[in-house]
């Protein structure tokens, strides 16, 4: 069964616990790896100014502590291959269902900006 690396550990602790949660369930089925939680402003605007954020610090979920947002990835990472992060925001949303967490996707909720590894708690 895959396991998270201490790094993914590490950056997975700096998120909501839900995503904590999830996340841990998510790696059950399917060996990933934890890119990002918990932004600070430096990290935020290095983000916004490549293109990978569309929000300035303190705007994004990644910006809260605990982080509401969390960028993972299937393992090993091949940006190229965009199904295997099709395939990865199914059992992440299933997953999440089956825990009650409401959360959004960022291959499918910013419109015209697609951001493949980016999930976000979703409130009501």
């Amino acid at each position: 069964m895959p396991q998270f690396s201490n790094k993914s550990l590490e950056r997975l602790a700096t998120c909501d616990q839900r995503l904590q949660d999830l996340m841990h369930e998510v790696i059950k089925e399917t060996d990933i790896t934890i890119l990002c939680g918990h932004r600070g402003e430096e990290e935020q605007e290095a983000a916004f100014n490549t293109g990978k954020s569309k929000l300035h610090y303190p705007y994004s979920k990644h910006n809260s502590f605990p982080s509401m947002a969390v960028d993972i990835a299937p393992y090993p990472i091949d940006w190229n291959d965009l199904e295997s992060f099709r395939k990865l925001s199914v059992i992440v949303k299933e997953k999440a269902e089956e825990l009650g967490i409401n959360i959004e996707w960022g291959g499918e909720c910013f419109g015209k900006f697609v951001d493949m590894p980016h999930y976000q708690i979703k409130e009501v």
